[in-house]
C-alpha cells in the first residue's frame, strides 16, 4: 500500500455510515500555530457522496457554521454565547463525524463540548453566501424577498394565487414563514431534541440543524428565535449536532483524473503531511462540474479563480484537467463572448431573481426561481480563457482526436469568445495611447468597479485602467488567437477569422508596459517613504524605522510598474506583485526580467518584502495620502497582507526558469517561516517590537490559488534533482 492510500484509509474511513476523521483540519499541530489562528478552528469532511461539509467554530465571534460545498452552495450556521452574552469557548468532543445518506438526503452528525449556559441565536440557513452578507453586514433577512411578498400582497386575489402557485405556496403567510427557520423542542425524562428547520423561498429544499443532549446533563429551552441550553452542574456536557439537506450533489473527481502521472510518483515517495493535506484539499475543490474556488466562503464557481489555477497547475495536472476548466467557462459565456466570474446559485440565485422579479413583474421568473445566476462585470477572465484554451490545444501531448472531440463541442462558444477579445483589443491597435488600454466599467456612483482579481472595492487604488489587464492578460490572449487559429487550421478546420488582425495587434500590445513605468530619484524614494511611515501608528512606524536603519534607501533610480492608471491614463504610483504573472507567462529580456524581480527583493517600506512573512501584495508608500487612507480602510488588497497566489506566480515562474536562486530562497524561506504557506492570504501583527504573521480573518481555508503551492513543490523537487 503507498504512502498516499495508507494516510487516505487513516484518515478518511469511507464515505458509507461509518464513523469519518476530517478530510483536512486547521491548525493542525506541527503543521500550523494554534495561536496564529486566534480561537478559530476547522475541520472539512466528505458527505457520503464525496462532497465537502466545513465545520468551523470562531472562538472570537461565537459563530459556528457548517459549509455544504455541494450543488447549491449552502450553509447552516448560529451563534453561540455564554451566561454573560461573550462568545462561547465550544469545543470538538471528537474528530469523527457519522455520514448518511437515505435518497436525495444527506446528512452529517458531529460532537461538540460546551459547559455553563449556551444561548444560540442567528440561526441562519441558506446559501454560505448569505451566511457571508450576515457576517460582513450583521443584516440576514434578505430584503428582495420581503419586497417580492409585499408585491403578491398588493395583486389581485386571482392574480395572487397564481404566482403563490408558481412558488408552490398556497398563500402569502406560507412564503413569509419561509424566511426564518423554525425551531421545535422534544424532550423526555432522558433526551432532548431541538430541530431547526428551513425551506428554500421556492419550497423546492429543506436545510435542517438537529441537536440532540443528555437531559441528566443539560436542560434545555425554546423560543422562535433562540435556544438555551444550560448544564445541570459543573461539568462541561455534549451535544450532538446533526446537519441535513436535500439539495443535489456535485461528482467529485478522483486523484488520477486530476494529477498527471509524474505528480503522482512524486507524491508517493514524499513524506510531508503538509503535501498531502494539500492533495486533499484539491480534491475537495474539484468536481465534474466545476473547480470551486475555496472553502469555506467560496464554494462555488469563480471564473477567474480556474483559468489562473490550469496555468499554475500546468506541470503536476493531467491533460484533461484543463478540459474541465475551458468547458465550465465556455458553457457559461454571455452572447457576447464574456466569461462569468461568479455562478450565483440555490438561495443567492433565489435573491438576485426575486430582485429581478422585484424589477420587471415578469412572472416566469417565479417558476424558476433557483436559476443559475451568471456575474459578467469582471474584465481580466475574459482574457484569461483565450491563454488557457491555446495552452491545451498548443499541447502536443494531447491527441489530435481529444482536440478534435473537444472543438466539435465548444468551437462555436470558443470562436465567441475570441471575438470580443479581438473587439476588446481593436482600439489599442489602431491607436496605442493609454486610455485606447482596456478599462474597467464604471459603477453607478462614478467609482472604476475593480475587474480583476483585486476586486476589494480599493484594489486598484480607484484606477481606471489594470497593469495585469493591459501588460499581462489582454497580449497574452492575442497570441492565444494566433496559436489557437494555428492549431484549428492544422486539425483540419476552420480557422479564427480574428487571427488575421490579432498577430499585428499583439505587437503593439507587447508594448503597453511603458505607460505603467514609473522611476523615482533616490531623495523622492526616501522622502516619500518617510511621509508614509508618518503617517503609521507608533509602534508600526518605529518597526519599519528600525528596519530602514539596518538596509538603508536604494542609492540608484528606483523603477517598478503601477498597479494601475488613472482615468487620464497617469500611473498610480502603487508597487505590486502583479508582475509575477508575466514572468509565469513569458520569457522576458534578462534586463526587464531582473527589473521586474527588484521590488521582490527590497525590503518593505522601500520594496514588497518581509522577512518571515513574505512579499506584500501592495506597497503604497509612492502614491498620494488618499491611496494610504483607501488602504487603510480595506485591507484585503493592501500593504498588510501577503496573498498565497503572488507567492505560487513567483515561485512557479522562478522554478521553472532556473534562475534568480536568490529571489527564490529569499521569498519561500520567508513564507514557510510564516507557517502560512498553504493558506489564501495572511497578515501581521506589530507587538513589543516584533512582527508576528496572524491568519487573515475573512481568507478561505481551502483555496485553488493557495493550492497552487502542490505545482510549486513538484517543480523545486524536479529542479533541485536536476530535472528528474
Amino acid at each position: 500500500m503507498t504512502f498516499f492510500l495508507a494516510l487516505l484509509v487513516a484518515t478518511q474511513g469511507g464515505l458509507g455510515t461509518g464513523p469519518v476523521s476530517p478530510y483536512v483540519a486547521f491548525p493542525e499541530p506541527p503543521l500550523d500555530d494554534p495561536a496564529a489562528y486566534q480561537g478559530y478552528t476547522t475541520r472539512v469532511y466528505r458527505d457520503a457522496r464525496g462532497n465537502a461539509v466545513q465545520i468551523y467554530l470562531d472562538r472570537r465571534s461565537g459563530r459556528v457554521v457548517h459549509l455544504w460545498a455541494d450543488a447549491l452552495d449552502e450553509s447552516i450556521g448560529f451563534t453561540a454565547r455564554d451566561s454573560a452574552g461573550a462568545p462561547a469557548q465550544l469545543a470538538w468532543s471528537s474528530r469523527e463525524a457519522v455520514p448518511r445518506r437515505a435518497g436525495p438526503r444527506r446528512t452529517l452528525t458531529y460532537r461538540l463540548a460546551a459547559s455553563g449556559t449556551l444561548r444560540l441565536t442567528h440561526f441562519l440557513l441558506g446559501s454560505m453566501r448569505v451566511e457571508r452578507d450576515f457576517q460582513y453586514s450583521g443584516s440576514y433577512v434578505p430584503t428582495e424577498l420581503t419586497t417580492l411578498i409585499a408585491s403578491l400582497e398588493q395583486l389581485p386575489p386571482a392574480e395572487r394565487r397564481r404566482r403563490l402557485a408558481l412558488l408552490g405556496a398556497r398563500d402569502v403567510a406560507t412564503l413569509r414563514a419561509r424566511l426564518e427557520p423554525s425551531i421545535t423542542l422534544e424532550q423526555t425524562a432522558t433526551r432532548w431534541v431541538v430541530r431547526v428547520t428551513q425551506s428554500s423561498f421556492d419550497g423546492k429544499n429543506r436545510l435542517t440543524l438537529t441537536l440532540r443532549g443528555s437531559a441528566q446533563r443539560a436542560s434545555v429551552a425554546a423560543d422562535p428565535d433562540s435556544v438555551t441550553i444550560s448544564a445541570l452542574d459543573a461539568r462541561a456536557f455534549d451535544v450532538a449536532v446533526e446537519i441535513g439537506t436535500d439539495g443535489p450533489a456535485l461528482t467529485p473527481l478522483t486523484r488520477e483524473q486530476i494529477f498527471n502521472g509524474a505528480f503522482r510518483r512524486f507524491s508517493d515517495s514524499v513524506r510531508s503531511a503538509r503535501l498531502w493535506r494539500e492533495i486533499r484539499g484539491f480534491e475537495l475543490l474539484s468536481s465534474r462540474e466545476k473547480l470551486m474556488a475555496g472553502l469555506p466562503n467560496y464554494a462555488t464557481y469563480f471564473g477567474r479563480d480556474m483559468l489562473m489555477t490550469a496555468l499554475l497547475m500546468e506541470p503536476v495536472w493531467s491533460d484533461t484537467m484543463p478540459e474541465f476548466v475551458i468547458a465550465a467557462a465556455l458553457a457559461k459565456l454571455n452572447p457576447a463572448g464574456e466569461v462569468s466570474h461568479e455562478e450565483a446559485l440555490g438561495g443567492q440565485a433565489i435573491r438576485e431573481n426575486a430582485a429581478e422579479y422585484n424589477r420587471t413583474g415578469d412572472p416566469s421568473i417565479l417558476a424558476h426561481l433557483q436559476a443559475v445566476r451568471e456575474n459578467y462585470f469582471m474584465v481580466d477572465d475574459d482574457f484569461q480563457l483565450p491563454v488557457v484554451a491555446a495552452r491545451y490545444l498548443g499541447n502536443p501531448a494531447v491527441p489530435d482526436a481529444r482536440k478534435r472531440a473537444f472543438l466539435t463541442r465548444w468551437r462555436g462558444p470558443l470562436l465567441r469568445n475570441l471575438a470580443f477579445v479581438a473587439r476588446q483589443a481593436a482600439p489599442y491597435a489602431r491607436e496605442p495611447v493609454a486610455t485606447n488600454l482596456v478599462s474597467f466599467q464604471r459603477d453607478d456612483d462614478g467609482w472604476w468597479h475593480p475587474g480583476s482579481w483585486r476586486d476589494s472595492r480599493v484594489g486598484y487604488a480607484g484606477g481606471r485602467f489594470a497593469f495585469d489587464v493591459n501588460v499581462v492578460w489582454v497580449p497574452a490572449a492575442l497570441r492565444g488567437i494566433v496559436t489557437i487559429d494555428s492549431t484549428l487550421r492544422a486539425l483540419g478546420l476552420a480557422g479564427v477569422p480574428e487571427a488575421v488582425d490579432a498577430a499585428p495587434a499583439a505587437q503593439t500590445w507587447r508594448e503597453t508596459a511603458r505607460h505603467f513605468e514609473v522611476a523615482l530619484a533616490p531623495a523622492e524614494v526616501e522622502a516619500r517613504v518617510h511621509a508614509k511611515l508618518a503617517s503609521l501608528p507608533a509602534a508600526e512606524r518605529a518597526y519599519w524605522e528600525q528596519g530602514l536603519v539596518r538596509k538603508g534607501f536604494p542609492t540608484d533610480t528606483l523603477r517598478f510598474l503601477a498597479v494601475s492608471l488613472d482615468s487620464g491614463g497617469a500611473p498610480i504610483p502603487v508597487m505590486s506583485t502583479d508582475p509575477a504573472m508575466w514572468l509565469l507567462l513569458e520569457n522576458l529580456p534578462p534586463a526587464r526580467e531582473a527589473d521586474l524581480l527588484r521590488p521582490f527583493t527590497l525590503p518593505y517600506p522601500v520594496g514588497l518584502f518581509v522577512a518571515g512573512l513574505g512579499p506584500l501584495t501592495a506597497n503604497d508608500a509612492y502614491a498620494d495620502p488618499a491611496v494610504w487612507t483607501m488602504f487603510a480602510r480595506d485591507l484585503y488588497h493592501s500593504p498588510r497582507v501577503v496573498w498565497g497566489r503572488d507567492v505560487n506566480t513567483l515561485l512557479a515562474s522562478l522554478a521553472r526558469r532556473g534562475s534568480a536562486t536568490p529571489v527564490l530562497d529569499a521569498v519561500f524561506d520567508a513564507v514557510e517561516h510564516s507557517g502560512f504557506r498553504h493558506a489564501e492570504l495572511w497578515s501581521y501583527e506589530i507587538a513589543a517590537g516584533k512582527l508576528r504573521p496572524v491568519r487573515y480573518g475573512s481568507g478561505s481555508d481551502v483555496q485553488l490559488w493557495s493550492l497552487t503551492d502542490l505545482a510549486v513543490q513538484f517543480l523545486l523537487a524536479r529542479r533541485s534533482s536536476g530535472g528528474q
